[in-house]
């Protein structure tokens, strides 16, 4: 037996209990590791609540969470990965646990921490999806709404390094942050499609939508063309023409995790981590993002 969170109703974060749960054992290709840190996503927070119940059904009791980083601990038949190697990945089964199987793991390099690899996984794969679903090249404008959120930072990062120029719509508080990561970041709210003209006045090519702020008409009346726009966060998108994405399991790119390991072990991205909780404290974790008292990514260490 093993400590997981568990929930076994829809609710709010109080409904989120540590609990014995049986050891999870690998099958065939898969690999168990010692979590020494899992990732909490707004995704969690959206399914433990019952929002996304008809996208995401659940069978309770649930253990919520898929990012997770440690040390595999236990191998299957055809397993990629030994006993003692340190590895990352999204977990099979519920990853706010002392144990997770991984069916695909993917080696930590050795300069990025535990913390930073479980952080990465998710909202690094959701930029380099939506990136890749645009198709922006070197030399063209991309828009990124959300900018100084944990998917903005890294969608931005990532164009940036491949020569697209950025503009981001954030925050007050994240202006400066972006504008150190290359992008000229001008504030949301009201007059936002305003103000971007005049950052871009050579005009905006495409447009990542990090928010669900509403903004999807402006955007594509910048771009000219609902299939130059792409959303992980607006549900309205369908309305619009536009593309949502994140929907479907299988429009998934882990095979990016490998390459976003490989630019934080060498420096050249960024992952901003906010708060590190216990594992038996997730309740607070979640409550305190909802409260929006937690910023950047957030940690639960076993």
């Amino acid at each position: 037996m093993s400590t997981a969170i568990t929930y076994s109703r829809y609710g709010g974060p109080d409904v989120l209990t540590p609990a014995e749960v049986d050891t999870p054992e690998p099958g065939p290709g898969q690999v168990r590791i010692k979590v020494r840190a899992a990732a909490v996503n707004p995704i969690d927070l959206k399914i433990r609540s019952g929002m996304m119940d008809g996208i995401f059904p659940v069978e309770f009791p649930v253990v919520p969470g898929w990012d997770v980083a440690g040390v595999v601990d236990k191998v299957g038949e055809a397993a990629t990965a030994s006993v003692g190697d340190e590895v990352f990945g999204a977990a099979s089964v519920g990853g706010y646990s002392e144990y997770a199987l991984l069916d695909q793991p993917v080696a930590k390099p050795k300069e990025v921490s535990f913390d930073t690899a479980a952080a990465v996984i998710t909202v690094g794969e959701t930029a380099y999806r939506g990136l890749h679903h645009l198709g922006a090249k070197k030399g063209e404008t991309l828009l990124v709404h959300g900018a100084g959120g944990s998917v903005g930072t890294i969608a931005v990062q990532l164009a940036v390094s491949r020569g697209i120029t950025v503009v981001g719509t954030a925050g007050d508080r994240d202006i400066e942050r972006l504008t150190v990561l290359g992008a000229t970041a001008v504030p949301y709210g009201e007059g936002w499609a305003q103000r971007v003209r005049a950052a871009a006045p050579q005009g905006v090519d495409h447009v990542f939508d990090a928010s669900g702020a509403g903004v999807l008409p402006d955007s594509i009346a910048l771009v000219g063309d609902a299939a130059r726009v792409i959303t992980i966060a607006d549900m309205a998108a369908a309305q619009h023409g536009v593309r949502f994405t994140g929907a479907d399991p299988a429009d998934r790119f882990w095979q990016a995790l490998p390459q976003l390991a490989d630019l934080i072990a060498v420096g050249k991205l960024d992952v901003p981590i906010g708060s590190i909780y216990p594992l038996a404290e997730a309740a607070r974790a979640h409550a305190d993002i909802e409260a929006r008292r937690a910023r950047a990514k957030v940690i639960l260490t076993p």
